[in-house]
């Protein structure tokens, strides 16, 4: 059953402004197959997989490796530790860690304590970001790594991972028949941003089983199936490699810090999900064992997609284009005035149903704009403004313009700056691009090097019109990156600047 009478008629209804054609489509596109979650709680999945399996391999570390039944029961013992250090469902825990045994150990059991974590990398973290996360976020206790330590705040109460797991090794584990863990509280998880004034979203049980715990998230996780664990903790995308594998069964692959280390993670791994900005530095005919690998968190090149055979969407998903949504999803295509637009128009997307979270954590005047009620529904849940300009083309998929924060002025025209990202990527050598708006010239810069510029100039005529075309080009071999692992911008920018110099003191010159 794709969704439930009453939505479909709810739906359908509430699209009045458009032709019973375009009605039908807007329900019949824009709303995910209806589904009911087989776990309230993610934990609750990885439990069962604890007892369906307990001899598994359910993390490996180096040398070091963990069943899924002694990570059952380390996670029991640290969150009963919790519990009674005060942590309950509504309350905080900050995650100061680096990928590590240690760091799975502790997600799960915050998630059984019923409380939320706050993923923080404390190798990269500053003391000033510390600070404000813990501030902001309400965080009431922090759990870190010894090495990391010194960076707790002096007013926070902490707990020292590394001495508290050596005190309970398992030799020393002994079951309490105390515990329990059904209590229905809301609980969640929450993501902390990395650039700028950090920005906390809550994630909720209902979010994560909605998405890992059904198809297509799930991917092909399944027990023996051996997954990697590539991404930074901040990183929310982490979520989906370390409770996807641990939710289904899979070993948890987690690299190390060498460059040595992705490699030999990737040659040992069935599943793989990552960034395509990672990605493409892999070859894939180096690793036949991967068979299955998913993208997200920026558009992937379709040169890159169809290298690797296989690219999914976290929020909408299809092979190699941006698909249907979700199960439990659904996808709105609005005008100005939250009216959804006509069959094949641009509008602004929305998303609603499980996967919508329930806003920014302490950020009211951030959440009133992009998280809104859901009118087209009955129960009036929220929906979240993506920022991204799309379509319904003609086979019902969503077409990517841009995003309306990279929205400039070209010849009087609004130009989408990450579509015309996008249309350069259309060609098949292109593996990276970016555009920009210069001194009211477009830009376009691209990798790698030996890209022919005629070529991408013809592939972006095909999608964009002319105005959005850029004057000029730079074709390098890397983009350079930020210390938070962005396109630096700033930097692309004065090269563009001193480009145009140059040129202008070549003109003044001849004259």
């Amino acid at each position: 059953m794709r969704h439930t009478l009453a939505e479909t008629l709810s739906i359908f209804q509430s699209a009045l402004n458009l032709s019973p054609a375009d009605r039908s489509r807007f329900v019949l596109h824009g709303v995910g197959a209806h589904q009911s979650l087989p776990y309230e709680y993610i934990h609750h999945a990885f439990s069962v997989q604890a007892n369906k399996f307990p001899d598994a391999i359910a993390v490996e570390h180096f040398n070091e490796i963990m069943t899924f039944k002694t990570l059952d029961e380390t996670s029991d013992i640290l969150s009963r530790h919790l519990r009674s250090c005060g942590i309950h469902p509504g309350k905080r825990v900050c995650l100061l860690v680096q990928r590590s045994v240690a760091m799975i150990i502790s997600i799960l059991a915050i998630l059984k304590s019923e409380a939320a974590y706050i993923p923080v990398d404390g190798g990269i973290v500053t003391d000033q970001t510390l600070r404000f996360i813990s501030d902001d976020s309400n965080s009431c206790l922090v759990l870190c790594l010894s090495h990391f330590r010194n960076k707790v705040p002096s007013y926070m109460e902490n707990i020292d991972l590394d001495s508290f797991l050596l005190r309970h090794s398992r030799s020393s584990l002994c079951p309490d028949p105390s515990f329990t863990d059904t209590s229905a509280v809301y609980s969640e998880c929450v993501s902390i941003g990395t650039t700028g004034r950090p920005k906390g979203v809550s994630i909720s049980h209902r979010n994560l089983t909605n998405s890992l715990c059904l198809q297509p998230g799930k991917l092909q996780m399944k027990s023996g199936a051996r997954v990697s664990q590539l991404l930074n903790i901040a990183f929310d995308m982490c979520a989906w490699e370390v409770l996807g594998s641990l939710v289904d069964g899979c070993t948890l692959c987690i690299r190390g810090k060498a460059q040595s280390d992705w490699s030999h993670v990737l040659r040992t791994v069935d599943i793989v999900i990552s960034t395509p900005m990672i990605l493409q530095c892999y070859n894939p005919s180096d690793y036949p064992n991967v068979c299955c690998v998913a993208t997200a968190g920026e558009p992937c090149p379709q040169a890159l997609a169809d290298s690797w055979s296989q690219t999914t969407i976290v929020n909408t998903i299809h092979s190699h284009v941006i698909g249907n949504p979700t199960p439990n999803n659904r996808i709105y295509i609005l005008d100005d005035d939250m009216k959804s637009v006509p069959f094949g128009q641009i509008g602004m997307t929305w998303a609603s149903g499980l996967g919508t979270s329930s806003g920014y954590v302490n950020r009211p005047e951030l959440s009133s704009g992009r998280f809104v009620e859901d009118r087209f529904t009955l129960n009036r849940n929220l929906m979240f403004n993506t920022g991204d300009l799309c379509r319904w083309n003609a086979e019902g998929l969503l077409e990517h313009f841009g995003r309306i924060d990279d929205q400039v002025k070209v010849k009087g025209f609004r130009v989408e700056l990450d579509g015309v990202a996008s249309a350069m990527l259309s060609c098949t050598e292109v593996t990276r691009a970016v555009a920009l708006l210069v001194n009211s010239a477009l830009w376009g810069i691209i990798c790698p090097k030996h890209v022919d510029i005629e070529t991408v100039r013809k592939a972006i005529s095909r999608s964009m019109p002319y105005y959005a075309v850029p004057s000029s080009f730079i074709a390098l071999d890397a983009l350079p990156m930020t210390s938070n692992g962005k396109v630096d911008k700033v930097l692309l920018r004065e090269t563009i600047l001193e480009i145009q110099s140059r040129s202008n003191d070549s003109g003044r010159t001849r004259d």
